[in-house]
């Protein structure tokens, strides 16, 4: 009986060993492939033992970006990097200064706020003993944040920024997807498990970490009336939410979902969890003015228009800044749930300056980008002051804030982009293409054809 020729069972095993023994691909589409020891202990294939392990360039960067990860997880975890993620509110404030235009008021409470509670996590006052200070027996409470202002403002921009900066974990909710345990909906839970992928499923990490729940006016309480069906979307969610404000150790399920008794949780501690709440509160100008009309009754009321006008006579022009705890009560906020947010902030709608600024100032401005855009056609795009307020004016109507700018810088330089003649090697053209304000409100009549130089 003769013997198969080995040359098929040589060539596939070549073929194999070419490949890369975590992705599978082979060496002429990822490169070159680093050869490791050969021992069936290594080898994660379980193939023939001997056979050495093959690791493509790709997946040793992936790697090495895991290991960067967790060490610079367990150094945040540790506090060797306690200095980095505790700079100063002012340090803040011009951070935020790069990116956010105007809402000072906002920028400066929002920075106190978050740099106190780092401060309140690293505590300095922990490693002294009662005799030498009687301040280290005192514990700092958490201080939660609410956002009020219109959409388009900057809302939840100022909190990312803040979190890129401090380099912790940042997750965002949405509080119109939550409701009550045991109804069809997300549970308040899921919020936390955002946090968690974040940190890379690290609990200490996490613990360190900011949530910002956006659209939490939604949940307000529908009606003041007592009503004999439940709330789950509204009051119920406010309920759930009191004790991870507070501080609790929340069961978190790892793949998120529903909740069921047989299911494992990740334990995580919300005590050193910073939490700001946002949302536009439409109508809550309404009831502020309610309440600073009710001046006098009969004959000598005054309508309630004068009063709030007379109040704000060395104020700007956002009535949210007169809101008290009653406001947010009488917008359907329950009083534990407004006890657990005492910092209150507020921003102001944007007026036609601070939408110029928006357009060209901050390091990513919606102008600046449009220039890369049309610099990769080979046109240098040149835009006039008379155009950028014609922009701003056009975005100010829209009543959108900040958000419609992008809009609005669409729609006027679509024709041009359409007419775009790219090239391989497009170089910026010397002349350029500039953009006045008749052109963005489409006085011109015939489009020019741009090609690159």
């Amino acid at each position: 009986m003769s013997k198969q020729p080995p040359t098929s069972k040589t060539s596939n095993r070549k073929a194999r060993e070419q490949e890369c023994d975590f992705c599978q691909k082979r060496c002429s589409d990822t490169g070159p492939l680093v050869e490791g020891p050969g021992s069936r202990a290594n080898n994660v294939r379980h193939a023939t033992p001997g056979r050495r392990v093959y690791v493509c360039r790709e997946c040793a960067d992936t790697a090495m970006h895991m290991f960067a990860e967790q060490v610079d997880a367990s150094r945040i975890a540790k506090g060797e990097a306690k200095a980095a993620t505790r700079p100063s509110p002012r340090e803040l404030v011009s951070y935020l200064d790069q990116h956010i235009i105007g809402q000072e008021d906002a920028k400066r409470t929002l920075a106190v706020a978050v740099a106190n509670h780092y401060k309140r996590l690293d505590d300095t006052f922990a490693s002294f003993d009662a005799e030498d200070d009687p301040l280290s027996e005192v514990e700092i409470d958490k201080s939660n944040v609410l956002l009020i202002g219109p959409t388009g403002c900057g809302k939840t921009l100022m909190v990312r920024m803040l979190a890129k900066y401090l380099n912790v974990p940042f997750a965002i909710g949405d509080a119109t997807t939550l409701t009550e345990a045991g109804y069809v909906g997300e549970d308040v839970e899921n919020i936390l498990l955002k946090l968690m992928q974040a940190a890379g499923g690290d609990p200490e990490l996490a613990e360190r970490g900011i949530v910002y729940i956006d659209e939490i006016d939604k949940i307000g309480r529908t009606t003041q009336n007592v009503s004999i069906t439940r709330d789950v979307s509204g009051e119920g969610v406010q309920q759930a939410l009191l004790k991870i404000l507070e501080g609790t150790t929340a069961n978190v399920p790892p793949a998120g979902g529903r909740k069921h008794p047989e299911q494992q949780y990740i334990p995580l501690n919300t005590e050193k969890i910073l939490f700001i709440c946002g949302g536009a509160f439409v109508g809550l100008d309404q009831i502020i003015a309610q309440r600073l009309g009710k001046k006098s009754i009969g004959f000598n009321r005054i309508e309630e228009h004068l009063p709030l006008a007379a109040s704000q006579e060395n104020q700007t022009d956002n009535p949210l800044r007169n809101v008290m705890p009653e406001d947010l009560h009488g917008y359907g906020l329950i009083p534990e749930f407004i006890g657990r947010l005492p910092v209150i902030t507020q921003v102001g709608k944007l007026g036609e300056a601070e939408l110029c600024r928006i357009l060209t100032n901050p390091k990513n401005a919606i102008l600046k980008q449009y220039q890369k855009l049309f610099r990769q056609d080979g046109v240098e795009l040149n835009f006039t002051d008379d155009a950028v307020r014609e922009l701003a004016a056009q975005a100010l109507r829209y009543g959108t804030g900040a958000r419609s700018l992008r809009s609005v810088v669409e729609k006027a330089l679509g024709r041009f982009m359409f007419e775009l003649d790219s090239g391989d090697d497009a170089n910026p053209s010397e002349e350029g293409l500039p953009i006045t304000a008749a052109m963005i409100r489409g006085e011109v009549g015939e489009t020019p054809t741009i090609k690159a130089a």
